[in-house]
């Protein structure tokens, strides 16, 4: 029963890596036995995060089609019928009872060959608009998991099964007092708090965003926890005072999202379900330069629930002031948007996938 073994696959993102081991850990959780092998991109952020977490990692040699003619399309089916070889030598190997996969480019050669072999695979889908290799996996694998209504128009609607995304276990509950969490970052109690996000890497066009309203913010007797990112931190970090907060990164995001009132993000597919769990007034900013857009499509997502606000990039110069002062004065819009926003969460969809899982062993 516990010496199940299990190849899990996704990455170049965090929003395919921290899935994947929130999911393994799940899995450790139930059956205290079992082994685990991920399979990543070579150069790709799995190959470092996925180690940190306590689990073994192989490299596939793989890259994604790029959008345009390059030097890099002449090298992809090289690419690909190397990592097909060393993905069918890893399943030999190591005799997988199951195989999941969270999306990135390794995981395609790695489900391929698994599923035929006849070996149970399952995908996780987090955003709104299906990724290129998840798509081209749908007839392969026995179950799709997905965090968004309307998936039937990418996957077999008998395989698809709503579970939300995984997100960080210390989010579940959120248990830090808000005044607990201002007081850990150094703020003022009793004014209102604005926290910006970035992503893991940082944004360039928010950071731009916030540094030119600062006066607008100040103005609102608005304080700041703003994450700009390792490679903006330099830019930034001059801003530090009693209430402007600048990190490169935040590890302590419970009390991150306990001191906000208000939130600017991304809306990468583990920014978006974190959000839903936290349930606070959210300004969506999409990066507009990923596959399909997709930021932009899991922010409409929420705004067609009234859920949240989305200002692209392009309007922000023209709208951030006052979709933020509309947001800022309206104690009635501020419940609206949590209540709708909370309305979204799916805290379960670890524990949910791993049931699929389950499911699927023999």
């Amino acid at each position: 029963m516990g010496s199940y073994r299990f190849i899990i696959s996704g990455g170049g993102t965090g929003g395919h890596i921290y899935p994947a081991i929130a999911i393994a850990n799940e899995l450790k959780r139930r059956f205290p036995g079992a082994k685990f092998l991920f399979v990543g991109a070579k150069d790709r952020m799995e190959m470092e995060k996925v180690p940190q977490a306590g689990y073994e990692i192989e490299g596939l040699w793989i890259t994604g089609i790029q959008r345009k003619l390059t030097l890099k399309n002449v090298m992809f089916p090289l690419k690909l019928i190397s990592s097909l070889i060393k993905a069918s030598k890893i399943v030999t190997r190591f005799k997988p009872n199951a195989v999941i996969g969270t999306g990135g480019f390794a995981s395609g050669p790695l489900l391929k060959v698994a599923s035929g072999r006849g070996i149970p695979c399952l995908l996780q889908e987090q955003n709104s608009f299906a990724g290129i290799t998840n798509k081209l996996l749908k007839h392969k694998v026995a179950k799709i998991c997905v965090a968004y209504d309307g998936m039937e128009k990418f996957f077999p609607k008998d395989k698809i099964v709503k579970t939300g995304n995984p997100v960080r276990a210390d989010l579940i509950k959120l248990e830090v007092p808000r005044e607990e969490a201002l007081d850990f970052f150094g703020l003022d109690r009793n004014k209102r708090t604005l926290l910006v996000l970035g992503g893991s890497l940082g944004a360039q066009r928010i950071n731009v965003l916030v540094h030119n309203k600062l006066t607008f913010f100040k103005d609102l007797d608005v304080q700041i926890i703003w994450q700009c990112g390792k490679g903006y931190i330099d830019n930034y970090k001059q801003y530090n005072s009693d209430t402007v907060k600048v990190f490169a990164f935040l590890n302590d995001m419970e009390k991150a999202y306990a001191a906000a009132d208000f939130i600017v993000s991304r809306s990468g597919a583990g920014a978006v379900s974190e959000l839903c769990i936290v349930g606070k007034p959210t300004i969506f900013i999409p990066s507009p330069v990923v596959a399909e857009d997709h930021q932009t499509k899991n922010a409409a997502a929420l705004v067609k629930e009234n859920a949240a606000v989305m200002i692209t990039e392009k309007s922000l110069e023209i709208d951030f002031e006052m979709q933020f002062s509309h947001i800022f004065k309206s104690g009635e819009l501020q419940q609206e948007l949590s209540k709708n926003i909370k309305a979204l969460a799916m805290p379960n969809a670890t524990s949910d996938i791993c049931d699929e899982i389950e499911k699927l062993l023999v």
